[in-house]
C-alpha cells in the first residue's frame, strides 16, 4: 500500500486560501497527497469546511457598518453549521475606513438565525477578524434580543451606544432550545480590564485612547444589565475592574470585540480551543492515518504560532497519530528550537527562494510547488 502524505496548511493571508495552498504544495510534490485545508477559528474557516465536505449556505445580511453584504456559512444536513464572524462582521466587510465605535456584529447575528431555522443542531462560531467592538449586542439583537435606553428606545448599533443601555428584553430571542452552540476561539482575554476586548483589539480596529474608554465602558454596562437582568454568574474582582461579572471575566468573553460574551451569556455557548475543536470537525484523525507526513503551514510562522495557531494544532493532532510534521510558510521568525518545542521538524519558507516579500506575495502559488518539490527532493528520493 502506498502511504499519502497529508497536506493540511491554513491560508497563506493576503495571497492565498488554505484550499490553494494545499493544492499548490500537492502540484509540486509529486507523491499521493490527501488536501485537507485547515483553520483555527478565524478568516477561512468556512472555506476550510467546505473543502471539507460541509455545503456552503450564502444569504445576504447586515455588514458591520449597516450596509447589506452576501455571507456564507458551511452546513451538513446532519444538522451541524459552521459560522465564521469575519464573513459577515470582519475587517474585510468594511467599506471604507475604520468605524470603532458603530461597528457592529449584527450580521454574524443573522447567520446565525437562518442556520437555526434551517434546523441546526449544532452551531460552531468561529470568532476571529472582527471589525466591531460590541460586546456581541448586535449579534444578540438579530436573533431578538432589545436592547432598551431608559427613554425606551432601542440601541443604535456598535459599542459606543452600550453606555445608554438600560434593559435587556430577551421576550422575542428566536427560540435556540435544543442548538449546542459552540466557540472555536484560541483568545482566552476577559471582556474587561486591561485584558480585554476595548483595551487590546480596540486599536487594531482603529479606536483611539479616548474610544477605547468610551468602549470599555459600555462593554462594562452590557456585562451588568446582562448580569443583573438575566441571572449570570455572581460577581468577582478582575484586574483593575471594581466589579466585572462572572461571565464577564471568563476566558474568551473577549473574543471578536466581545462577541464571545454573548455567546456565553445569551447562547450558553462552550468555548473550545479553535484549531483542535475544527481539526475534530473535518476530521482529521482518520486522514492523517496511514500518512507518511504531514505538511502544514501558514502565511507567517511566528510566535502566534506557537500560541495556538494552525500549524501547532496540526503539529500536536500529527504527534498524537506518531506521523512527522514539517510546514511551509511566507516567511518564518522561529529558530529551529521553537519549531522542534512546536512539533515541527522543518519550516520551508518562501522568502528562502525569494527575498523580495512583494514577489513572494505575487507569485505564492508556483514558489509553493518549488518548496514543496524541495520537501519531496529531500524526504522521499526514491521518488514514490
Amino acid at each position: 500500500m502506498v502511504q499519502h502524505v497529508l497536506v493540511a496548511p491554513d491560508k497563506f493571508k493576503g495571497s492565498l486560501t488554505a484550499a490553494e495552498v494545499a493544492s499548490h504544495v500537492s502540484a509540486g510534490l509529486g507523491v499521493p497527497t490527501v488536501e485537507l485545508p485547515v483553520a483555527d477559528g478565524g478568516d477561512g474557516t468556512v472555506d476550510a469546511a467546505v473543502a471539507g465536505g460541509y455545503s456552503r449556505i450564502t444569504i445576504e445580511v447586515t455588514g458591520p457598518t449597516g450596509q447589506r453584504v452576501p455571507a456564507s456559512y458551511a452546513w451538513r444536513p446532519t444538522g451541524t453549521a459552521v459560522v465564521e464572524l469575519a464573513e459577515a462582521s470582519g475587517l474585510r466587510r468594511l467599506p471604507g475606513g475604520l468605524e470603532p465605535l458603530t461597528a457592529t456584529s449584527r450580521g454574524t447575528g443573522e447567520l446565525i438565525a437562518d442556520a437555526v431555522r434551517r434546523g441546526a443542531k449544532r452551531v460552531v462560531l468561529g470568532l476571529g477578524g472582527s471589525a466591531c467592538t460590541d460586546g456581541g449586542a448586535g449579534l444578540a439583537q438579530a436573533l431578538g434580543a432589545r436592547l432598551i435606553d431608559a427613554a425606551g428606545d432601542d440601541l443604535p448599533p456598535g459599542g459606543a451606544a452600550l453606555k445608554r443601555l438600560d434593559r435587556i428584553d430577551m421576550s422575542g430571542f428566536l427560540d435556540v432550545s435544543g442548538v449546542e452552540f459552540v466557540v472555536a476561539s484560541d483568545v482566552d482575554n476577559p471582556l474587561l480590564g486591561p485584558h480585554g476586548a476595548a483595551a487590546v483589539y480596540g486599536p487594531q480596529k482603529g479606536a483611539t485612547p479616548g474610544d477605547v474608554a468610551t468602549l470599555e465602558a459600555g462593554l462594562a454596562r452590557l456585562a451588568a444589565v446582562a448580569t443583573a437582568t438575566h441571572g449570570l454568574m455572581g460577581a468577582v474582582e478582575h484586574d483593575d475592574v471594581p466589579r466585572a461579572m462572572g461571565v464577564a471575566g471568563a476566558p474568551g468573553a473577549g473574543a471578536a470585540g466581545g462577541v464571545g460574551f454573548a455567546a456565553l451569556a445569551f447562547l450558553h455557548a462552550e468555548l473550545r480551543p479553535g484549531i483542535d475543536y475544527l481539526l475534530d470537525l473535518l476530521g482529521f484523525a482518520g486522514h492523517v492515518e496511514g500518512a507518511r507526513l504531514v505538511i502544514t503551514g501558514e502565511g507567517s510562522l511566528d510566535e502566534q504560532t506557537l500560541r495556538g495557531k494552525a500549524p501547532a494544532g496540526v503539529a500536536r493532532a500529527a504527534a498524537r497519530a506518531g506521523v512527522p510534521v514539517v510546514a511551509v510558510c511566507g516567511r518564518t521568525t522561529l529558530s529551529e528550537a521553537d519549531l522542534k518545542s512546536a512539533g515541527i521538524e522543518a519550516a520551508y519558507a518562501l522568502t528562502d527562494l525569494e527575498p523580495d516579500t512583494g514577489r513572494c506575495m505575487a507569485e505564492a502559488g508556483p514558489l509553493l510547488e518549488r518548496l514543496a518539490a524541495r520537501i519531496a527532493a529531500e524526504r522521499f528520493p526514491e521518488g514514490e
